[in-house]
């Protein structure tokens, strides 16, 4: 039953999002960012949706409406994501953030998806991935089936598949708690606070979302449940495949938890056998999306260093401590430490505590791995902790006995205007990200917000001079600084942006060593165009067919530009860019053809 309400839920949450999103894409409501219209539709139809939903989880608990009730509450959550985000960024084409930094990479990597169904690199011609491909992959066959380019499919790829996990939060939740209202009130706040925390990285959301559900049927699954241990190794399987960290602790928490099961059950080795078979379970999924990277880095002969990890900014100097804010996550957040004290010996609250505790030890040991060269990335665990506790509020609140009918219905409406307050402020706490959907070029060459685009109005013209020379995305390599032409348009890239976002098997560095030497070669030994030629065809990797440079070609003395990235962690920013120049004489031979293309000088080779 609890497999076909999640289904169903998912399914039907992926539909209402998808035929919302198509409404509000047809419509003509003002930029976020120059009116307040949208983000008062926000709020009017927040309240609707969470009114609704009160009034009938209310008629639920009286036998009254009950069907219409248990349809609606999964799909309480899913009115959450389209209000606070879709109607905000429906004048828009494109996600939040739009395609600034890391957005871009992300962009990048789902138009790779769009033209492949293979387990191929976002940028790097030739090698597996080594970002989990899993929601990406999905959203290129999406993209396909709507006909649609890899940057344009983002937005609502991102609202249906946040929309379908979070419509199976309630069926999920309802059966671990055995309660329509308490599954319900767990899966709206947990889109609140996802939505809030980390909506810009929609991925990562949908695995953070089951953390706290995986952290209680962990307890349950290791004191001998078969079926919840297969249901954990199903998640922790196709979570890897989405979002590689999320994945880890919760893998750890439930490992913990087995010793902590195993000690208290006086040496039984019934969680060990679990947490076995789960691992093993969960391992198998995961290598259908890691296999190939794996099998390449052992056996490829590459020089792969990942600097992924380098990177700590200021508030993951700092543990997050969510019951000391003076809000309704707060309170909650208050409350859910008193339940986790109170009722330790319950599976439910053991296992949200071993995963809190997995967190914070996380967080630690990521503030003193710098002194190593790297970082856990525990700045990004701050919503599983806000999450983990909330959750245990919402499970202290259901303890209470409330000594008369008045008095629940007071309480009702109280938590419900609570609830209003903070969802409310989604799309406040994501202005900047929602501004920057607006500010940026789209890869129509437009920017939502009617101002002038930059010069991505241009890429247009740059792929099709690319095209006249009969190379096409799927086989061509091109070398650019411009991520955000690379993100619209799914060239492979001689190297990547930065080392961070670069995939280990790219040897980032030693490419950029090699672009240096073509760079300084170009006023040197390489000037002569059939030099640089040879320099190129005797690369280890397969040389750029295109590059676009910054630069002016009625003007021979100036040279062609760009930027190569280098990583300078432990320091803050972690990156500093370098401005290679390139002398247009060694592309001066009847092998290239050159076309200026507003700021843009695009060097094409002649096949």
């Amino acid at each position: 039953m609890t497999v076909t309400r999640v289904a169903a839920a998912s399914v039907g949450g992926a539909v209402l999002a998808f035929i919302s999103w198509f409404v509000l894409q047809t419509s003509s409501l003002p930029a976020f960012n120059t009116s307040m219209v949208t983000r008062a539709l926000a709020t009017a139809f927040s309240m609707i949706v969470i009114a609704a939903t009160v009034a009938l989880l209310w008629l639920h608990s009286r036998g009254r409406l009950t069907v219409l009730a248990e349809i609606a509450a999964p799909l309480a959550p899913v009115g959450i994501v389209m209000a606070t985000l879709g109607i905000p960024l429906s004048a828009t084409k494109l996600y939040l953030d739009g395609i600034q930094v890391d957005q871009g990479f992300r962009t990048q990597f789902l138009s790779r998806m769009t033209e492949t169904m293979s387990n191929q690199d976002m940028n790097y011609f030739g090698l597996p991935t080594f970002y989990p491909i899993g929601w990406f992959w999905l959203g290129g066959r999406m993209a396909n089936a709507l006909g649609m380019d890899g940057w344009a499919v983002y937005q609502p790829w991102a609202l249906v598949s946040l929309a379908a996990a979070a419509a199976a939060l309630t069926p999920v939740w309802r059966a671990l708690t055995g309660s329509l209202p308490v599954a319900t009130a767990i899966a709206l706040a947990t889109t609140a606070i996802v939505l809030t925390e980390t909506a810009d990285e929609p991925y990562a959301a949908i695995v953070a979302m089951f953390v706290p559900a995986a952290a209680v049927a962990a307890g349950k699954a290791l004191n001998g449940s078969w079926k919840t241990t297969a249901v954990l190794a199903v998640y922790l399987g196709v979570s890897a495949t989405f979002y590689t960290l999320f994945t880890a602790i919760t893998a750890l928490s439930v490992v913990v938890l087995a010793v902590v099961y195993f000690v208290v059950n006086k040496r039984s080795w019934e969680p060990i056998k679990h947490v076995v078979v789960m691992g093993v379970g969960a391992i198998l999924i995961a290598l259908i999306a890691w296999g190939p990277y794996l099998y390449a880095l052992a056996f490829g002969g590459y020089q792969a260093r990942s600097t992924a990890n380098h990177f700590l900014p200021v508030w993951g100097t700092e543990f997050p401590l969510p019951f000391f804010t003076f809000s309704l996550i707060g309170l909650l957040s208050l409350l859910g430490l008193f339940y986790l004290c109170i009722k330790i010996r319950t599976y439910f609250a053991t296992g949200l505590t071993v995963t809190i505790a997995v967190c914070y030890a996380w967080a630690l040991a990521s503030m003193v791995t710098p002194l190593v060269g790297t970082t856990l990335l525990g700045f990004r665990l701050e919503v599983l902790i806000v999450l983990l506790f909330a959750t245990a509020g919402i499970l202290a609140l259901r303890l209470l006995e409330l000594p008369s009918p008045g008095v629940a219905t007071a309480a009702t409406i109280l938590v419900a205007a609570a609830g209003l307050v903070y969802v409310q402020q989604i799309p406040g706490q994501n202005q900047a990200h929602i501004d920057q959907a607006y500010a940026d070029t789209d890869g129509n060459g437009e920017r939502a917000d009617r101002f002038p685009p930059d010069a991505g109005r241009y890429y247009a013209d740059v792929r099709a001079y690319i095209s006249e020379h009969g190379y096409e995305p799927e086989d061509a390599v091109v070398q650019t600084d411009e991520i955000n032409f690379m993100a619209m348009n799914p060239y492979y890239g001689f190297n990547a942006f930065t080392s961070h976002y670069a995939n280990p098997l790219g040897e980032y560095d030693l490419r950029v060593d090699e672009l240096t030497r073509w760079a300084e070669g170009s006023y040197d030994d390489l000037e002569d165009p059939d030099a640089m030629l040879s320099a190129l065809d005797s690369a280890r990797w397969r040389a750029p067919d295109v590059f676009v440079f910054r630069g002016n070609l009625d003007d021979p003395e100036e040279p062609l530009k760009t930027h190569v990235g280098h990583d300078i962690f432990p320091n803050e920013p972690n990156m500093v860019y370098e401005r290679l120049f390139f002398n247009p004489a060694s592309f001066d031979s009847p092998a290239w053809d050159s076309e200026q293309i507003g700021p843009f000088v695009v060097v094409v080779r002649n096949r």
